[in-house]
């Protein structure tokens, strides 16, 4: 489920301004989807087989609007008083608001922060994604979520050729995620996709901050689709490697298996718990 449609992220690369999605007003002017909650009590109450309800996948769950809202934590208490599993997705150190809650919906079943990390240089990070957590300040979240017993996911994409696409800016996230103890990490490829939408905000900020890239990737890449790394192939090897001598999962459709999958914890490891 998504409770917002847009997003005031800003985020340079973002696929969901993607003019497919049919997003019918600004992207930064976030329609609130006010029944959200009421809607997913609704489904919950009815449900005679406990699932895990994802939330985040278009727009993320814990935007600017959300500190006075309060419409993700009040599905989260919906899910957690019918006993569902959760996982949801985000870029913001806002989840730690909900942290009881989340907890708690682990502590009987299970609930799973995804948290996406791009670029392990602060400085780029600003630029790339402006108006959202840090990278530092999302490793502080996952140790934090990793105190409290909450398993995590790290979302490592998009990586924008000739930007963040290098050795150093990998290794780096992936060590942040090996202290973190990260359950696994989602990284398809080293590019980004552009299509119609997304490709023109993506270039405006291009020139703004990176002047002659646009250039650059329209020489590599022309109106393609998915924008894949000249560094790919190295790159994946490294990520894979580092996965496995750390026993992180890397493997897409087993780290989706895993979040579809609910759990319900007996009593007495619900005991064991307390």
């Amino acid at each position: 489920m998504n409770i917002y449609r847009g997003c005031t992220h800003g985020c340079i690369y973002c696929d969901s301004r993607s003019t497919c999605y049919n997003m019918d007003h600004d992207f930064e002017d976030v329609l609130v989807k006010g029944n959200a909650p009421a809607l997913l009590e609704s489904a919950l109450k009815n449900k005679r087989k406990k699932i895990m309800v994802g939330m985040g996948s278009m727009s993320d769950p814990y935007m600017h609007c959300e500190k006075d809202l309060l419409h993700t934590r009040k599905c989260l208490e919906i899910v957690d008083r019918y006993g569902f599993g959760f996982t949801l997705i985000t870029k913001s150190a806002l989840v730690l608001r909900d942290i009881d809650l989340i907890k708690s919906i682990n502590d009987k079943s299970k609930a799973v922060v995804q948290m996406t990390l791009t670029t392990f240089d602060e400085k780029l990070c600003m630029i790339l994604e402006p108006n959202v957590s840090t990278t530092k300040q999302r490793f502080d979240t996952l140790m934090k979520l990793k105190a409290a017993g909450i398993p995590t996911v790290v979302w490592l994409t998009p990586i924008l050729p000739f930007i963040n696409d290098t050795e150093e800016n990998l290794r780096g996230i992936l060590d942040l995620c090996i202290k973190a103890g990260v359950k696994g990490i989602i990284c398809f490829d080293m590019g980004l996709t552009l299509r119609e939408g997304n490709r023109e905000y993506f270039y405006k900020k291009l020139d703004r901050h990176f002047p002659g890239m646009k250039e650059k990737y329209i020489a590599a890449f022309g109106d393609s689709y998915y924008c894949t790394s000249p560094n790919n192939q190295h790159l994946m090897k490294i990520f894979r490697s580092v996965c496995k001598e750390n026993g992180i999962m890397y493997n897409s459709d087993e780290i989706f298996e895993y979040l579809r999958h609910f759990e319900e914890k007996t009593d007495s490891e619900q005991l064991t718990l307390f």
